[in-house]
């Protein structure tokens, strides 16, 4: 997903919205618990024909983004996989191409990335707790979601966790007026008593899981993150969906999406452009120390970070990870606000009618 953790989109309402979409205001929210959330979202996925484990793994991710603040990540992913190009390619279990005890590089079946990226989580994590360290390697999946989900649970395990995507085209190479590299994320996930210290950041000035929302809802997107198809700047995201975005940081995010790129190659296996490639690395803390000295370590760097005297005007130095920490533990608690307009898509999903409030989707 990215943004190093960067604030969520404000909601632009507040109260609970009418059930219909049809004449209803531009922006009626409904307000959901999130036992209410997630069990439309299972009923939205097996509405579009996945298994029930399947649709509560989807349903999860989805949530998670929701309760950690990233409203565009959250319950509008669920239109997004059944609008996907992919979806109704056929779709088989996932299989292994290369294994050796400490690697394993899986083609994806054509499955939602979201399952693909789960599996090869626990992958992972089981041949980094047997042998120390590991490398899982997936194509054959499209979009991914949310890093920072995947890391966590690598972190949440005891080990210290990599994870690297090189996405479809969404992304000019600098001085490009075309799409030639994904929006390319990296994450980290570290161990440390409590919550893990979670880093996730893409390197294109702004996420394709928003590009398309801000699509949905006609929401326009701020200024120098896009490109039309002529290459001229643009804050129209339908027009940037036909051109496309920039990298983050000029040459410094073209080179990261580049080296992000070139490992996703290493997994895809092929020079084809259009192929997307996973990468994801685990090791145990203690190949180098025994865990818990790690995340005394890591926690003693942190406390000294965050006493860092502080310019005029701020209040806290931020961890990344830290704010969705808060907004889970309080969505949680008082739940979640989507559009009305998403809201209703979901329903007739569930009722097995594609097509609502529908948009092209195509992402990580």
């Amino acid at each position: 997903m990215g943004g190093l953790d960067g604030p969520p989109m404000p909601p632009d309402g507040g109260s609970e919205a009418p059930r219909q979409s049809r004449g209803a205001p531009r922006n009626a929210r409904v307000h959901l618990s999130v036992a209410e959330a997630r069990a439309l979202s299972e009923r939205a996925m097996r509405g579009v024909g996945y298994e029930p484990e399947e649709a509560r793994i989807l349903a999860d991710h989805v949530i998670d983004a929701a309760l950690c603040g990233y409203e565009y990540s959250g319950l509008p992913k669920l239109l997004n996989v059944a609008e996907h190009p992919s979806f109704k390619a056929p779709r088989s279990p996932m299989r292994a191409l290369r294994e050796t005890s400490v690697s394993v590089l899986f083609d994806g079946g054509n499955q939602s990335g979201m399952l693909g990226m789960y599996y090869a989580t626990r992958a992972v994590i089981e041949r980094a707790q047997a042998h120390g360290f590991a490398l899982v390697g997936v194509n054959n999946i499209w979009m991914s979601g949310r890093s920072a989900y995947y890391v966590e649970m690598v972190a949440r395990a005891g080990l210290i966790g990599i994870h690297t995507v090189a996405a479809h085209p969404m992304v000019a190479p600098l001085g490009g007026a075309k799409a030639a590299l994904g929006t390319n994320p990296i994450a980290f996930g570290f161990p440390m008593d409590g919550d893990p210290l979670v880093i996730d950041l893409g390197t294109s000035a702004f996420m394709g899981t928003d590009l398309q929302f801000r699509q949905r809802l006609g929401i326009p997107l701020p200024e120098g993150v896009a490109i039309d198809e002529d290459g001229r700047p643009t804050t129209d995201a339908t027009a940037a969906r036909r051109g496309a975005l920039l990298p983050f940081g000029g040459h410094k995010g073209y080179a990261l999406a580049l080296a992000m790129h070139a490992l996703g190659v290493l997994c895809s296996g092929t020079t084809d452009t259009e192929s997307a490639g996973y990468l994801f690395i685990a090791f145990k803390p203690d190949l180098f120390m025994p865990l818990e000295d790690y995340r005394r370590a890591l926690a003693a760097e942190i406390a000294l970070i965050k006493a860092t005297p502080r310019q005029d005007g701020v209040d806290e130095i931020r961890i990344p990870g830290e704010r969705a920490y808060r907004d889970r533990a309080r969505l949680t608690r008082d739940g979640l606000e989507i559009d009305q307009r998403i809201h209703d898509a979901l329903i007739a999903l569930a009722a097995g009618k594609r097509g609502a409030f529908t948009g092209p989707a195509e992402e990580r």
